[in-house]
């Protein structure tokens, strides 16, 4: 089965605005297996809307347009696609009573008369409720083809499609579609690629399908049988394969779960306790810790140290350290990440410095180098790396390797080295 996104807003032609949507929706469609081979992006303009409509429906089984739902005089989609499909207007009273109530339980208790706009649905259409906002989803079948309309902003769109969609778009396929994810850290995407050259090659059923994450690689085994028994069924050998090939590089195999929520889940097991000290990073690696719901448990305390002063006060970095090696060297992270844990009273103590650019840099240190140290139990294990892009790619993908680092580290200490 063929879908097409169409994504609309002319704030997204000019670049106010990064289409988000998009990317989601493509990799939700993947997921199911549907076939995707164009994404149209159109501003709001009602003749040009109409035309990548009918463009879309020419050629596609599936049309999901996402943007301009909403009350004002700009927002088109809606009533574009109604006459696009012959499917005329009229007031939904369910979504007029639900409009009532949003705004009755909201801080803006007066509704305009614009807001009733959004209670008005293509007639034989099926009603997607909005629980996040005003403007309700609508799925508009007509000649044995499909339009999706979804508002533009991410935390309505994104309930929306997980909720109703996804499950719509599966029933249309004739066969169950099912997927699971590994997820991989420490080995780099054309590494992992190679590793699987031979099983990708021979693929049929199920299919691997590589993602590159910052800092990390994920695989997507996606399988197509009658039922979903089958489906995971099919899956379950293509992990295990992959299991042995890449061991304990694989952190999880579950979808919503992150690389640093994993590193806290190993410490809580462990009942270890954790201490941050940042440089380069200004407590962005702290901030994707304490992100995870529960860090509280085995979080101490991060201290980002960005000046010199910061790193002999705080962290007793030695003064013939700094003046030596520099605060961009091995032994600054070492002493970083030793007198952190000791000062904090933490079982473990991640640390990271280097130049994060774009100044700064020299022939010996040049932009991009970091070390990443950590102390588990007394003992010290410290990583040079070469990150390449701008400031906010090399701090990124300092924090993914610090959370890789630590995870490592834990697991070497019970005998389970990374191998690969």
């Amino acid at each position: 089965m063929v879908v097409e996104l169409i994504s609309v807003g002319t704030e997204l032609l000019l670049g106010n605005i990064v289409n988000t949507n998009a990317s989601y929706l493509a990799e939700k469609c993947a997921l199911l297996g549907l076939s995707l081979y164009y994404q149209s992006v159109v501003g709001d303009n009602e003749e040009r809307m109409a035309e990548t409509m009918r463009t879309a429906l020419g050629r596609s089984d599936v049309v999901i347009v996402s943007g301009g739902l909403g009350p004002t005089k700009d927002d088109l989609t809606k009533e574009v696609a109604a006459s696009v499909l012959g499917m005329p207007l009229k007031e939904d009273k369910h979504t007029r009573k639900r409009i009532e109530e949003y705004f009755k339980n909201s801080q803006f208790k007066i509704i305009t008369d614009n807001n009733w706009k959004q209670a008005q649905v293509p007639a034989g259409s099926i009603v997607i409720d909005n629980k996040n906002g005003t403007a309700p989803g609508l799925i508009l079948e007509k000649d044995g083809k499909s339009m999706i309309l979804l508002p533009g902003p991410p935390n309505e769109l994104r309930p929306m499609f997980e909720e109703t969609v996804f499950p719509y778009l599966n029933k249309l396929q004739p066969e169950t579609i099912c997927s699971a994810m590994v997820k991989i850290c420490g080995l780099g995407e054309s590494y992992v690629e190679t590793q699987i050259a031979d099983m990708i090659e021979k693929q049929k059923n199920p299919t691997i399908a590589p993602y590159a994450k910052t800092g990390e690689v994920h695989l997507r085994i996606t399988a197509k049988a009658a039922d979903e028994k089958e489906a995971r069924k099919l899956i379950k050998p293509v992990v295990k394969e992959l299991r042995n090939r890449f061991g304990n590089h694989i952190y999880s195999t579950d979808e919503k779960e992150t690389l640093a929520e994993n590193v806290l889940n190993l410490l809580k097991e462990r009942q270890l306790t954790l201490t941050t000290a940042e440089s380069c990073t200004g407590g962005m690696l702290a901030a994707r810790l304490t992100d995870v719901p529960g860090a509280s448990e085995v979080f101490k305390q991060g201290l980002v140290t960005y000046s010199n002063k910061a790193k002999r006060k705080l962290l007793d970095v030695k003064k013939m350290t700094l003046k030596d090696f520099g605060a961009v060297s091995e032994k600054t992270a070492k002493e970083m990440a030793k007198n952190g844990a000791f000062i904090t009273g933490a079982d473990v103590c991640i640390s990271v410095t280097g130049i994060a650019g774009p100044g700064g840099g020299t022939e010996e240190k040049p932009v991009g180098l970091v070390y990443i140290a950590c102390c588990l139990n007394n003992k010290l294990t410290v990583k040079e790396f070469h990150f390449k892009g701008n400031r906010a790619k090399v701090r990124e993908y300092t924090v993914a390797r610090a959370l890789t680092l630590l995870r490592s580290c834990i697991l070497e200490a019970e005998g389970k080295e990374e191998k690969a």
